[in-house]
């Protein structure tokens, strides 16, 4: 056959293959979604790709099909796919939101984006990339030019790749939002159309939705003209009407229902009760309302993911690792007694000749018996390069986007007194020539500590910062991590700093090393192995130990905080392996390791 031959049929089959693509039509209607002409209501259930390994996406997709769902709800983290201006990832792992989608759909579900930029979903900064904060001046979620010129870049990158995958195209995706409860930060309605138009421009022609709270002035700062409204949350006819009034001409919905909540440090882990969230459905399901729960299915803040919220200045709430939510699929893909109450009642709308999918077949769950410590590294021998500077500045302003940052000077004048950190983000140990002093707590409202009366001629001051969750909502988000702005002692400004950077990352972890010197302060590494004959998902319990983070074969698993509610990071097989294991454990406290052992359950 000749090269002309060939080309036909390479066309033929092209055209075939395009020919098999069934694309629909989603629009808005008044007062309903029509989805392919005739009405249809959302029953979606809400996951976050980035807080779940790849390898259970599939998993987490058939639990919420298998409890009456018939979308899924997908927020995008911006930050977790730009890390730097320009360099974007798409592809590895579970950064693969194309795959994402692909599979929503061969599961036969539809799906809702929500790409931000900002989405709050209690992700470190909102999902905003921290690499804007080393932007002395920026101005988030408005139109300052610099924060849209990064905004555009991201958003044409993105639909790239999703927009082949929108309804209109024969994919899953009926709408795409416009950022995130807009109306509970700012009031810019040109900001908001900019957004949209920039989907418009690069490809995007499903509908666009809003997402507010059910009040007055936060639907009017928050939505516009032809754009669904979503109510977070709505479950009852005068939380509807607030939307009608807002605007008649469109349908609303509740894109927010609440099966569980969030939980800060400190808090005790949160558990909703039930009877509430079951008569909301049923009434939803009576009025044929659509709706969406928030989360059908909350996954993990893996490695320093976790945000934080903060409604004043000196309040300061960072989330735990473990985003279980108390949701109705549990942190491990489990199906809790709310998954099969909401099924059960879900049921109970199918028509006559339909039945629940089943569920998919239980993953496997292990212990693991009590893990042996081999070695302890000190961090104060694994120091970078120091970088000089005046002033203390926060770890952004060094080109440093998480982990831990060591600001140290030599005290001239007072030498003992009030040692004032302004301001601290987040959480602070404090050396005077290697000796531990005393712990600064942010979310506390701790920033002074007092230093003791040395001998020493010329002390050696050194201050660890932990930045933990950037604040994810509200008006305070501006929260850049380390020391932001001066150390005062007995009021007197100290100069002349060495900085050292430390993100505490693959890189960093990779060349850690041992000095042979015996460890004598806190902040300390830990490497043990462990030795599996079988894999499954499993919680390390960490309750023996004061602050830090875990890593396993690698992978960083999260904090880990004496205060609790948790104490018990989830650890998935995936990322473990029959044979030899390793582990690590950072911790800001302890001079030698604690037990650690794998349990069945998060409490």
């Amino acid at each position: 056959m000749g090269k002309k031959g060939i080309l036909f049929l390479l066309v033929a089959f092209s055209l075939s293959a395009m020919s098999q693509i069934k694309s629909h039509t989603f629009v808005l209607n008044k007062d309903q979604f029509l989805l392919d002409g005739k009405p249809f209501q959302i029953i979606s259930g809400e996951m976050h790709p980035a807080r779940i390994p790849v390898e259970y996406w599939r998993h987490r997709i058939q639990m919420a099909k298998a409890m009456g769902c018939n979308t899924i709800a997908a927020y995008i983290f911006w930050n977790y796919h730009e890390t730097k201006p320009g360099v974007f990832d798409f592809q590895t792992e579970n950064h693969n939101i194309a795959e994402f989608i692909k599979m929503v759909h061969a599961e036969g579900l539809w799906l809702i984006l929500r790409p931000g930029p900002y989405v709050c979903a209690e992700w470190d900064f909102g999902g905003l990339p921290p690499y804007l904060l080393s932007i002395p001046d920026i101005k988030i979620r408005c139109m300052d030019s610099r924060y849209i010129k990064a905004v555009d870049r991201y958003i044409n990158e993105l639909a790239k790749q999703v927009k082949s995958l929108q309804v209109t195209k024969g994919g899953p995706i009926l709408m795409v939002q416009v950022e995130n409860e807009y109306g509970s930060y700012a009031n810019d309605r040109q900001y908001l159309k900019s957004i949209r138009q920039m989907w418009i421009k690069y490809g995007i022609e499903v509908p666009f939705y809003t997402a507010d709270g059910a009040t007055p002035h936060m639907l009017e700062a928050g939505t516009l003209p032809d754009a669904a409204i979503g109510l977070d949350p709505a479950a009852n006819q005068s939380e509807f009407d607030q939307a009608t009034r807002i605007n008649p001409n469109v349908p609303s919905f509740c894109s927010e229902l609440y099966p569980g909540w969030l939980t800060h440090w400190g808090e005790k882990f949160q558990h909703p009760d039930t009877t509430k969230l079951l008569k909301d459905v049923k009434w939803l399901m009576d009025n044929k309302k659509s709706f969406n729960f928030y989360v059908i299915h909350g996954g993990t803040n893996f490695a320093y993911w976790a945000g934080a919220n903060a409604f004043n200045p000196s309040e300061y709430q960072p989330d735990v690792t473990s985003y279980d939510y108390d949701a109705p699929v549990n942190e491990m893909g489990q199906a809790t007694s709310k998954y099969f109450a909401l099924r059960n009642l879900l049921a109970k709308f199918l028509p006559t000749n339909q039945k629940m999918p089943s569920l998919p077949t239980s993953l496997p769950v292990i212990e693991i018996p009590d893990i042996k410590f081999t070695s302890t590294i000190s961090v104060w021998d694994n120091l970078p390069d120091a970088i000089v500077s005046v002033q203390p500045k926060p770890m952004e302003m060094y080109g440093q986007k998480s982990g831990f940052i060591l600001y140290r000077t030599n005290l001239i004048g007072n030498k003992d007194g009030k040692l004032r950190i302004t301001d601290l983000h987040d959480y602070a140990t404090i050396f005077i020539d290697g000796k531990y002093i005393g712990k600064l707590d942010r979310s506390k409202a701790e920033n002074i500590i007092e230093l003791p009366k040395t001998t020493s001629n010329l002390p050696q001051l050194d201050i660890l910062v932990e930045g933990m969750g950037r604040i994810n909502f509200a008006e305070y988000m501006i929260d850049r991590k380390g020391i932001t702005d001066r150390v005062s002692l007995n009021g007197m400004t100290l100069m002349n700093w060495k900085v050292f950077t430390l993100p505490f990352d693959e890189n960093y972890l990779n060349h850690l090393k041992t000095s042979g010197r015996e460890i004598t302060r806190p902040g300390n590494f830990f490497k043990g192995e462990f030795t599996l004959s079988s894999t499954g998902d499993t919680y390390l319990d960490m309750s023996k130990w004061e602050k830090g983070l875990v890593w396993v074969n690698g992978h960083n698993l999260g904090r880990y905080w004496k205060v609790g509610p948790q104490y018990r990071l989830y650890c998935p097989a995936p990322w473990l392996k029959t044979g030899k294991n390793e582990i690590i454990v950072f911790d800001l406290h302890q001079l030698n390791p604690a037990p650690v052992k794998g349990v069945k359950s998060l409490e």
